[in-house]
């Protein structure tokens, strides 16, 4: 089978992508150092986590209907709008009450934005194609998600305003790519509206054993997930050895690329919590090799395998000696591991178990477990402020990877009592 050539739009759609993850990680992975300089406890910072990581995933569940039924580059324009001067509001909004007005606003405007892309490679790809497609969008996403946070955190050791202004121009660019050259991809119009949308993921969760199964996966996977992506970066700033980390980063790679990484105080390197605490560079080099391990796997055993590694992830972090940072990019490396195993074998998961004509309502409602977890994962940010009042920050990793291996038993008890879900074949 010849594979179709991939249209202009394709590959427009994907630098929109990668300029929308370079702004949006940009400003997440180094949020919690901001607040952290601006002298706000961790339950502050907490709660704006929990709230921006909710409203971004809540929001997604109904911006793909207004995309149908209104457009994708009109409700794309939109959500620039708000993008825009809501970032641009972190520059000159200081206080608690502003930071949170700031980051709400962004959590809506990347909520807005998400489901369009995403869907745009759908309508721009076929049969012949879309493995490719998707594996190209995926690289896309984990190239801005890789990159925003470096050049962040080397902005914001000049001036975290110009992080923020870093971000927003990315946006911009965004905005200006989508006015000239984005072309609404053709479609059946399906009109749909919010009460509509409701009624759909209602029935979906109507169903008590998968309501349950969602729960579980909020609570047991996603809260620790997101809870990483909240902790980390301000963990490796604070906790980890980052000068002696720049000596051997720069002893293995050279000064040039440990630079890259890293901020200056008084004539001292210091390598910068948000450049390397996060996923998205080990996704980039072994993500299609783990999918091809897993890939004849069963998904539901592939997922709570993932879950056992993400924890020894977790439980090396813990651990790490300060005469040996390096060991943070080991743990970090192992739990990157574990969420390429898991979640995307969740997701495909979720997606077989339901009838074909259903599928885009189950992984709707399969945001619902999302939210879950990002609404809770403040909880564990306050925390991770009780353990640094005694002295004693590394046990948050013990309990994150405590939740994760509960959840193996829980997700395994679950399987015992209720069985899993029928996987359809076609």
């Amino acid at each position: 089978m010849n594979r179709t050539k991939f249209p202009k739009l394709f590959w427009i759609a994907n630098s929109i992508e990668i300029l929308e993850r370079f702004a949006y990680y940009g400003i997440f992975m180094g949020f919690s150092i901001y607040m952290q300089h601006l002298g706000y406890t961790r339950s502050q910072l907490g709660i704006v986590q929990s709230i921006f990581l909710f409203t971004s995933y809540f929001v997604p569940i109904f911006s793909g209907a207004f995309a149908d039924r209104f457009g994708f580059k009109k409700v794309l324009i939109v959500s620039y709008l708000a993008y825009i001067p809501s970032i641009l509001l972190l520059i000159f909004l200081k206080s608690y009450n502003g930071i949170v007005l700031s980051m709400l606003s962004i959590g809506f405007a990347a909520g807005i934005f998400k489901p369009l892309i995403s869907g745009t490679i759908r309508l721009t790809t076929d049969n012949t194609n879309k493995t490719l497609g998707f594996g190209i969008f995926y690289l896309m996403v984990n190239l801005g998600a890789s990159f925003g946070p470096i050049i962040a955190g080397y902005l914001r050791s000049i001036s975290w305003d110009y992080a923020f202004l870093m971000a927003a121009v990315s946006i911009s660019i965004m905005f200006l790519i989508t006015l000239l050259f984005y072309k609404e991809p053709p479609r059946e119009i399906v009109k749909i509206n919010i009460k509509e949308k409701f009624f759909e993921i209602f029935q979906t969760i109507t169903d008590k054993k998968f309501a349950i199964f969602l729960i579980l996966l909020g609570i047991f996977f996603w809260l620790p997930f997101w809870s990483f992506f909240n902790l980390a970066p301000a963990y490796v700033d604070r906790y980890i050895n980052t000068e002696l980390l720049f000596k051997q980063i720069e002893t293995v790679f050279g000064f040039s690329f440990a630079r890259i990484l890293a901020h200056q105080e008084n004539n001292t390197w210091y390598i910068n919590g948000e450049a390397i605490a996060h996923t998205g560079w080990i996704i980039l080099l072994f993500q299609l090799i783990v999918s091809k391990i897993f890939e004849k796997k069963p998904a539901l055993q592939s997922f709570i395998f993932g879950m056992l590694i993400a924890s020894l992830g977790f439980l090396f972090m813990s651990i790490i000696p300060n005469d040996m940072p390096y060991f943070v990019l080991l743990a970090i490396f192992i739990f990157a591991i574990g969420e390429m195993i898991s979640s995307p074998r969740i997701q495909e998961y979720i997606t077989w178990i339901a009838p074909r004509e259903k599928a885009g309502m189950y992984m709707g409602a399969n945001f619902l477990a999302t939210c879950i977890g990002a609404l809770l994962s403040g909880f564990y940010t306050s925390l991770f402020g009780y353990f640094e009042k005694i002295n004693s920050p590394q046990k948050i990793w013990i309990v994150l990877s405590i939740n994760l291996l509960v959840g193996c038993l829980i997700f395994l008890l679950f399987i015992y009592l209720a069985g899993s879900f029928k996987e359809k074949t076609e």
